[in-house]
């Protein structure tokens, strides 16, 4: 998978959160379908590893950490966070053997909670991980949801981008259709989409009566970063009161992907409150979008191509698809050139 993907390849992407990935024991996750091995030494640094024994072609995930390196489960052949094999049993005393023998390493950075990795093979880590907007300041709470999807990062990204299908999926949870105009101003730069609406009389869910008592203005805006990481926001009044819903996808397999979620809020007095039942609301939204990506997944995969058409809501999604096809492609082909553009539709 990860010989087609192009330069999409050369970024990081999220393998786990800080919290999943101990030094108790090695953790198995896919990326581009290339398993690899991740764990955590005394030092506290986070390691990847492609998940085969150099040997017999073990899983190195089914071993054990012991004393920073990670034991192979079939014939304790030891490595060290570098890949390098330390340590051969069966050569007894003779350590001088066991130089020639190495599994390849993957860069690692734990950053805003979660454990990245960079995926390109080929050259070194040339930018940073997205910056998770994890917000530490008086007022704010946070939290992470790991979700898998069985559709791709391209259906991904603009289902958690996209306005008008909520009031299908999320009719009664999220949004109900109001028959109301809503402007937006679309902006496409090199590696983002910039989305901005003018829908001060919107609201976003029952709870809105909680959330927002006072009526004020809602500003809603929708971003995409190359080449897998929204950030939906809605701040109400001078952000005095804001929801921010940042997720970035990890490429496990065609149409399999793993989301990591962070929800970032600030509702004043209702913080207490939205604690306790916002993981709660939030996951059973998330869930009705994993039924519908599934649904599309298994019916795009059915018919071997997408054959999308295409509506002023859909503009959005047009400029995220150029990008990651021009990504896809390895920068071939008519460079996607910066663009500004305003348009409406109805929900």
């Amino acid at each position: 998978m990860i010989e087609q993907e192009g330069l999409l390849k050369n970024y990081w992407y999220a393998a786990g959160t800080s919290k999943e990935v101990n030094g108790n024991k090695p953790v198995k996750r896919i990326i581009f379908n290339i398993p690899i091995v991740l764990w955590r030494a005394n030092d506290n640094e986070s390691s990847a590893l492609l998940d085969r024994c150099a040997h017999r072609n073990a899983p190195l995930s089914e071993g054990r950490i012991k004393d920073c390196r990670i034991v192979c489960p079939y014939h304790g052949w030891v490595f060290e966070q570098n890949g390098q094999c330390s340590n051969i049993p069966s050569e007894g005393p003779h350590k001088e053997r066991t130089a020639k023998h190495k599994v390849e390493k993957f860069p690692t950075l734990e950053q805003n909670g979660l454990i990245w990795v960079w995926m390109g093979r080929d050259i070194l880590p040339d930018k940073h991980p997205f910056p998770m907007p994890l917000k530490k300041t008086k007022g704010w709470k946070n939290y992470y949801m790991i979700t898998r999807f069985s559709n791709n990062v391209t259906n991904l990204v603009e289902n958690f981008m996209d306005v008008p299908h909520t009031i299908y999926v999320h009719k009664g949870w999220f949004r109900d259709r109001k028959q109301m105009k809503v402007p937006m101003n679309v902006e496409r730069t090199e590696d983002s989409v910039l989305v901005s609406y003018e829908q001060n009389n919107d609201s976003i869910s029952a709870f809105d009566w909680m959330i927002n008592p006072k009526g004020l203005p809602m500003q809603h805006t929708d971003k995409f970063y190359m080449p897998n990481v929204t950030r939906v926001d809605y701040t109400f009044g001078e952000e005095e009161k804001a929801f921010i819903i940042t997720s970035t996808c990890t490429p496990v397999s065609p149409y399999e992907s793993i989301v990591y979620t962070l929800i970032s809020y600030k509702f004043g007095w209702f913080n207490q409150f939205a604690r306790l039942f916002l993981p709660w609301y939030t996951r059973r939204v998330i869930n009705q979008d994993v039924e519908i990506m599934e649904i599309q997944g298994k019916n795009i995969k059915h018919f071997k191509e997408t054959n999308f058409k295409s509506t002023q809501a859909d503009l959005l999604h047009l400029y995220i698809e150029s990008l990651r096809s021009f990504a896809k492609l390895g920068g071939k082909g008519t460079t996607p050139k910066p663009i500004k553009k305003s348009a409406e539709f109805w929900i």
